[in-house]
């Protein structure tokens, strides 16, 4: 009887496990057949430049970075007659004298640009998030050239071809942050160096200070200000890895993006890779990793950070902004705003899991090291805002600015952006001779045009810019903190 219960149980163990290893099998299959049933590649999916710079290259300085980038786009434009060959669509970006051609715009906003100032008070080193390109930093850009040394950085990869991001790795970008860096301090010579980070390039200010630390160099900005920091992601980008993986051993090329789009925005792809995402992913945890390793006398000579993050954001973690960043650092003149929802009540009513329940308790700690502010409605379900402080300070300021009626979040990509902004602005124009992404919102039945719901929805535009911009402001003019908190 029980040699008949010993071989029922194996029969049953080996049974369970063929049934799992074939559900397994039809749900992989099934996934990739439905991810290779996207639409085709484009040229600019498959194209892989030769100019682009990365960290083998042999490039000493960030004049020869220059150098190579003006290489590289004068490869683009003689490639991109080869690529939209044939071709016709009023709103392609490679597509010449459509209404997202990038040479529509007065400036070459993909590429890195340098504004010098004779007399600047300081520096400001502008680090655009992935997928992205300079443009995104160019409101920081025009607010500060008039005291600032500016430099605007094209990481490699962007700018140019959504290909440029199959085959990047974070230490290609922080290999151009590096030399961006001391360039900018050579320049400077010994005047302070600030940087603002949006995204990913706020990952990349923080890896380069905790380098240096590592190293044991001094570090090399004064003050640090992050947009929409990328601090933590979801762990599904080490599963995405394995899909890019998949399609290359399959020869399935699809497999190797998150999203093929229409690439309708002159300054951003709106195809992402795959390796895009694993490569945040792996800078935001090899990051991680040093924080947490470094000494406490370490971490007392980082830079003050000043950091906005939206609580809705569905890019990054909003909690690991916290977690991963601001409970690690110690006690010092580290400021966070984080931007709630709007909690209107029709906005309450559509909304399932109230987003603020993951970080109320750190919110409500009363040991917090750094002084934080929650940007939030005013009592009563109104449209107006005020700024709520916790941590180190404490109490509350209304403020004159509103949350737009039709607006229930901000965005992870809204944060670097002013409503009057020409392209990612709430304005519609007079004309339509340049594309304008934020405003325009086409409405029908779905499933007809093939860019997503999604995308156009998505709030581009922040209404506390001008907030922001005042929060940066002081933040800059604020004297060094005390000598025992660096």
């Amino acid at each position: 009887m029980k040699t008949l219960l010993i071989s029922s149980g194996k029969q049953l163990s080996i049974a369970l496990f063929y049934a799992c290893f074939g559900i397994g099998l039809a749900l992989t299959v099934t996934g990739i057949w439905l991810l290779n049933g996207r639409a085709d590649l484009s040229p600019w999916h498959t194209h892989f430049l030769s100019h682009e710079f990365d960290r083998h290259k042999g490039v000493e300085d960030f004049g020869d970075y220059l150098k190579l980038e003006q290489q590289l786009f004068t490869e683009v434009d003689q490639e991109l007659g080869k690529l939209s060959g044939g071709i016709s669509s009023p709103i392609n970006r490679y597509h010449s004298g459509s209404i997202a051609d990038p040479k529509r715009w007065a400036l070459p906003w993909n590429q890195s640009f340098e504004w010098a100032n004779a007399d600047a008070q300081f520096g400001l080193l502008l680090l655009h998030g992935m997928s992205d390109s300079p443009y995104a930093m160019h409101q920081f850009a025009e607010q500060f050239k008039g005291r600032a040394h500016v430099l605007a950085l094209r990481l490699p990869g962007h700018g140019t071809l959504p290909s440029g991001l199959v085959r990047l790795e974070w230490q290609d970008l922080a290999a151009a942050v590096r030399l961006a860096s001391r360039h900018m301090s050579q320049v400077l010579n010994g005047k302070p160096l600030y940087v603002i980070g949006y995204s990913t390039g706020a990952s990349l200010a923080l890896n380069h200070e905790l380098e240096n630390l590592h190293s044991g160099r001094p570090t090399d900005y004064e003050k640090v200000v992050m947009l929409s920091p990328a601090i933590g992601l979801a762990p599904m980008a080490v599963g995405a890895q394995w899909q890019s993986q998949l399609g290359y051993i399959l020869g399935l090329e699809k497999l190797s993006w998150n999203t093929i789009s229409p690439e309708y925005d002159p300054f951003k792809y709106s195809s992402f890779a795959v390796n895009a995402g694993d490569v945040v992913y792996r800078l935001a945890q090899h990051n991680s990793q040093r924080l947490l390793a470094l000494p406490e006398d370490k971490k007392r000579q980082l830079p003050p950070i000043l950091a906005f993050q939206s609580l809705v954001d569905d890019s990054v973690s909003t909690k690991a902004v916290l977690e991963n960043l601001f409970l690690q650092l110690p006690k010092g003149a580290n400021e966070l705003v984080i931007y709630d929802m709007n909690r209107s009540q029709v906005n309450l009513s559509m909304t399932p899991v109230d987003p603020l329940a993951e970080i109320s308790g750190i919110l409500a700690r009363t040991n917090l090291t750094f002084r934080g502010t929650l940007i939030e409605n005013q009592v009563g379900f109104s449209h107006l805002v005020q700024a709520r402080e916790f941590g180190t300070h404490t109490g509350v300021e209304k403020l004159d600015f509103k949350w737009p009626v039709s607006v229930y979040s901000l965005s992870h990509v809204a944060l670097p952006f002013s409503a009057n902004d020409s392209l990612y602005g709430n304005q519609m124009p007079n004309s339509m001779e340049r594309i304008q992404i934020g405003a325009a919102a086409s409405r029908g039945e779905r499933g007809v045009i093939s860019i997503p719901a999604a995308d156009m929805l998505r709030q581009r535009w922040n209404p506390f810019f001008d907030y922001q911009m005042q929060r940066i402001e002081a933040f800059f003019s604020q004297d060094p903190e005390p000598t025992e908190y660096r």
